[in-house]
């Protein structure tokens, strides 16, 4: 599957989603069973930790079919990019979506400011760029840029991502999820 078609996928699962018309294909103990072999996700998902988002409902896939890397903020830390190079390089996953979210609390807290402590003073410094450069902005658009520049720092702080990006093999696309509607709006 190429990038074009994982996407559409993508897509076509999120109007499930909304509609709640959720197929819940390829989760019973055949695929589980199944999947003991290796798995080949068609896409990777960089999504916020928070419990309100769970992309494999929100696209409405089963087992093995998108490699997720969760963290507050949706940010691209050393592991993050790590977990997402390994898809890349040995799964042959071919899209990368970004996916802010409404009302994130990570980003809430950049815009707060103050100390929060040293792992989440760190965390948070991935997303305080961001900030400082949208400060007239509303939260909504504060939390976009924070994917996009998340999408962006992929590329630059990772030569495999970087080289696939650029061999046109993999393509990285940033999203927002709503949460009073589950809608995945692509940017």
């Amino acid at each position: 599957m190429n990038w074009k078609e994982a996407l559409e996928r993508l897509k076509t699962g999120n109007t499930r989603f909304v509609k709640d018309q959720l197929e819940r294909k390829l989760q019973n103990p055949e695929r589980k069973k199944a999947l003991t072999g290796g798995q080949h996700p068609f896409a990777i998902i960089l999504s916020c930790a928070d419990s309100r988002v769970i992309p494999e409902l929100a696209f409405d896939t089963g087992l093995g079919e998108i490699f997720v890397v969760r963290v507050a903020g949706n940010v691209p830390n050393p592991s993050s990019i790590a977990s997402i190079e390994y898809a890349v390089a040995h799964l042959g996953s071919k899209l990368i979506v970004v996916m802010g979210h409404e009302s994130c609390g990570a980003v809430a807290a950049a815009i707060e400011g103050g100390d929060n402590g040293t792992n989440l003073n760190h965390l948070l410094s991935f997303i305080s760029p961001v900030v400082e450069e949208n400060k007239k902005e509303d939260m909504a658009e504060i939390i976009k840029q924070n994917a996009m520049r998340s999408s962006d720092e992929l590329v630059k702080k990772s030569q495999i991502i970087s080289d696939a990006v650029e061999n046109g093999e993999v393509k990285i696309a940033t999203a927002y999820y709503k949460l009073g509607t589950g809608e995945v709006e692509f940017l």
